[in-house]
């Protein structure tokens, strides 16, 4: 199921371009702590591009940073969480969540994770390696995505999905180098970040097993704090 689970048909849902711009913002105020200018800060800047390729309003964008940067009155603090558990029939889950209200967000994990189980931290971590993830694109029939892995120095790749997205796994290190060298070697980067990647994925007896699991994951990707799900699923 790759590095990172993402929700069947999100892309579609009525709501799901307004969800988008949500996690994004997010992302977008954590980073701009290092500070608000792009070109000196290379997190903040993987996230704008990812921002601005998902068409988000450019006064929404500009007042994400402002914001994260402490540039406005209003400027809320965001906390980032992680959660480590099992989903049913023990299937490795970590949760990373941000949010303004801690009390909120680990009420809400609890009931999410009634259908599973709520580990304590290291609980499942340490079944992940921690990596850098980058989604790419090629431009052309012609690029090769394990030749693009060796040359621009990532560790790892999984082959192109159905829409043409090929993931490269990188050291956590060196996630900005290699955005810089993909597009060398053919590909255009479309998200970077850093996040986990199970060591040992769980395969499950059944149809019907994978659709609990799904159902449970989908349960704790709509709440409006979590921005990543990783599970450890074949």
């Amino acid at each position: 199921m790759g590095a990172q689970w993402k929700a069947r048909h999100k892309e579609i849902a009525a709501n799901a371009k307004g969800k988008v711009f949500g996690k994004l913002a997010k992302e977008i105020m954590v980073a701009a702590r290092g500070g608000a200018d792009p070109e000196t800060n290379s997190r903040l800047r993987i996230v704008v591009e990812q921002a601005k390729k998902a068409s988000m309003p450019r006064d929404t964008l500009e007042r994400a940073i402002k914001k994260g940067a402490g540039l406005l009155d209003d400027g809320g603090k965001l906390e980032q969480l992680a959660y480590e558990g099992f989903a049913p029939h023990r299937v490795p889950v970590i949760v990373e969540c941000l949010s303004d209200n801690v009390n909120r967000t680990k009420s809400s994990m609890n009931v999410l994770f009634r259908k599973g189980q709520l580990g304590a931290a290291g609980s499942v971590s340490w079944d992940f390696s921690h990596v850098g993830m980058i989604e790419a694109t090629a431009n052309s029939k012609d690029a090769d995505v394990e030749v693009a892995a060796i040359e621009s120095g990532a560790q790892d790749f999984e082959p192109a999905d159905e829409d043409g997205t090929a993931v490269f796994i990188t050291d956590t290190t060196d996630l900005d180098a290699v955005c810089k060298a993909l597009p060398n070697h053919g590909f255009t980067v479309t998200s970077a970040k850093l996040g986990y990647r199970p060591k040992n994925p769980v395969t499950l007896a059944s149809d019907a097993e994978r659709e609990e699991v799904e159902a449970f994951l989908e349960a704790i990707d709509g709440d409006d704090d979590v921005q990543n799900v990783y599970v450890g699923l074949a």
